[in-house]
């Protein structure tokens, strides 16, 4: 009996020391200071819970130490991959754009319908 006390004390322990050195956006469910408390107050199952729902389970990428900055950082990490390039014209810059190409598309159907009625006329 006393085994399995010990058991679940390491296993709150572990969950206690895990939740409370996530970042917050590696929280999942609920805020984090519920899940202390509710590994506070039902251990194993709040552990339990923790573990399965509570946490992010993303890759490991690389360890940070308790002192690093980048632990406490609200900002989520960079992604490796490059983004996809941004269009940096405004608003009126794109209506513009837009117009231009609906000109265009309008003057190239004008040009085909008379040189369709042409062609037709001619024969």
């Amino acid at each position: 009996m006393p085994t399995l006390a010990l058991l679940v004390f390491v296993i709150m322990v572990l969950a206690l020391i895990d939740a409370i050195t996530r970042r917050d956006d590696q929280v999942r469910h609920l805020p984090k200071f519920a899940w202390i408390v509710f590994i506070v107050l039902l251990p194993l199952v709040g552990s339990i819970l923790w573990f399965a729902l509570g946490r992010e389970w993303a890759p490991a990428s690389e360890a940070m130490s308790f002192g690093d900055p980048r632990r406490w950082s609200r900002e989520p990490e960079p992604d490796a991959a490059p983004s996809r390039p941004r269009d940096t014209r405004s608003t009126e810059q794109q209506l513009a754009d837009l117009e231009r190409e609906e000109r265009a598309a309008r003057l190239e159907a004008e040009i085909r319908r008379r040189r369709a009625a042409q062609e037709g006329g001619g024969d």
